[in-house]
């Protein structure tokens, strides 16, 4: 039964940014989405090879919401959706892949989807934060929302892909070529038991970018993952050997060490002809780009307010910490470069580049292989790993499960930059450029940023040390 839509006028309550939308030569439309949604049953074990069997196994009626952006310019749609499985850890529906990647879905045209596909961002619930549901945000405006339970959230995804596809209204008469889908943490664990055990059986999406998933899936049943696991839940879930359609995942350090949860480590499998993971050293779960500089990052916004919002700190919403938080730019860079790899390739059939691993030691619990400077070896290289002027990683500390999900850093010493960078800044500035073109040229930044990530470079050497 195809599920009734019905605009909503006025401003959705979704956090994008402290832009306006349109000045980004966007307009957004929310949506309310009713309807009838199946659960899913195993059929058989939730093994770790990610080979889950499943078939629908009870109904439920839903009405949830979502928030469409699309160019106002209809002729600079690229012809690809992005449709984002909303994150909730934080008790608000999170636009994680936006908030972190945003600047390249607008400026390749991009037409976004966010959805609103798990109870507690529409009713409140178990989360790391307080109770931000919509319902608790406006009353007035969601009140006749309903989500029965997050065991209906994989069909509820798989109806908004399927809208989307069918419903041209929907996108402002505008017609997708190609439609991925993408979650970022919780979301990110809750697709990767989506393309195990659903997307065999729906076959809706061309594509799939699942980012910081760590090592779990999530529960077929939609129980919370800050629930005690099942007793025949692994540790660690591998995506399912013959997936159907192209599969990009990229993790940080904090996802592949593991620590609030199992690492991603216990889960890795080699690329194939379908999947590509990149992983990302020097960098953290969530860091300043997705707390200070991202809401103010426009496109437009001045390099200085763009560098202090990447000044390092030490204060965590709200929370003083012994350390600075993740302050290193290449997450937020490296996924953008990731999109246009599983772009192209939903598109032409061309994979990305492959990725070493980030190394680890052989001990138990396993542990970052570090350099000479204290950042980890291996994975997606960068000038900022490669040519460094702090020492950053995904492993934190234990104040909070936010701390532990920051990461650290550290500015490195005057007498450190004087020992590796004896030419003072046209030196650092160099050897940034070599590395950066270096990045370039294996597809893990963008030409488009170069200009960008130079001048931040040169405004963000430390020049009073």
């Amino acid at each position: 039964m195809t599920p009734t839509v019905r605009h909503a006028p006025g401003t959705p309550k979704l956090l994008l940014g402290d832009y306006e939308i349109a000045d980004l030569g966007y307009r957004d439309d929310e949506y309310f989405v009713s309807g009838t949604a199946s659960a899913y049953s195993l059929v058989g074990d939730c093994g770790p090879d990610g080979r889950w069997d499943a078939a629908p196994s009870g109904e439920a009626d839903y009405a949830i919401r979502i928030v469409v952006l699309r160019p106002s310019d209809a002729a600079t749609f690229n012809g690809t959706v992005v449709v984002e499985w909303l994150n909730v850890s934080g008790g608000i529906d999170a636009p994680a892949i936006w908030f972190m990647a945003h600047r390249e879905l607008v400026r390749q045209g991009y037409l976004y989807v966010a959805v609103s596909a798990q109870q507690v961002g529409i009713e409140g619930g178990t989360s790391l934060g307080m109770d931000m549901s919509l319902k608790k945000q406006d009353p007035e405006r969601y009140w006749h929302l309903s989500h029965p339970e997050d065991a209906f959230s994989y069909d509820i995804f798989t109806q908004v892909g399927r809208l989307v596809r069918a419903d041209p209204q929907l996108l402002g008469g505008l017609q997708p070529e190609h439609v991925v889908a993408a979650g970022e943490s919780q979301s990110a664990m809750f697709l990767t038991t989506y393309v195990n055990a659903v997307d065999p059986l729906v076959r809706v999406y061309d594509g799939f970018l699942i980012h910081s998933r760590f090592g779990p899936a999530a529960r077929l049943d939609g129980k919370s993952i800050f629930a005690a696991p099942a007793d025949s839940a692994p540790d660690a879930v591998r995506f399912r050997s013959e997936l159907r359609v192209p599969l990009m995942t990229v993790l940080t350090e904090t996802d592949v060490v593991g620590g609030v949860r199992p690492g991603y480590h216990l889960a890795r499998q080699p690329d194939n002809e379908r999947l590509c993971c990149w992983e990302i050293p020097g960098t953290a779960h969530a860091d300043n780009y997705t707390i200070q500089v991202s809401r103010i990052d426009s496109g437009d916004a001045p390099l200085a307010d763009l560098v202090a919002a990447y000044s390092p700190t030490d204060s965590l919403m709200g929370q003083q910490l012994p350390h600075y938080i993740n302050f290193a730019p290449q997450h937020h860079y490296v996924l953008q470069a990731a999109i246009e790899a599983l772009h192209r390739w939903v598109r032409t059939g061309a994979a990305p580049p492959p990725a070493p691993e980030i190394e680890l030691t052989d001990t138990d619990p396993r542990s970052l292989v570090l350099d000479e400077n204290g950042l980890a070896k291996g994975g997606v290289r960068t000038p900022w790993v490669d040519v460094p002027i702090a020492r950053t990683t995904g492993i934190g500390t234990a104040e909070s499960p936010l701390s532990h999900l920051f990461g650290s850093g550290e500015p490195f010493d005057a007498g450190t930059l004087a020992r590796l960078y004896p030419g003072g800044v046209d030196d650092y500035l160099e050897r940034f450029t070599a590395a950066l073109d270096a990045g370039i040229g294996s597809r893990f930044l963008l030409p488009a940023d170069r200009e960008e990530i130079l001048a931040l470079a040169a405004a963000t050497f430390p020049r009073d040390r």
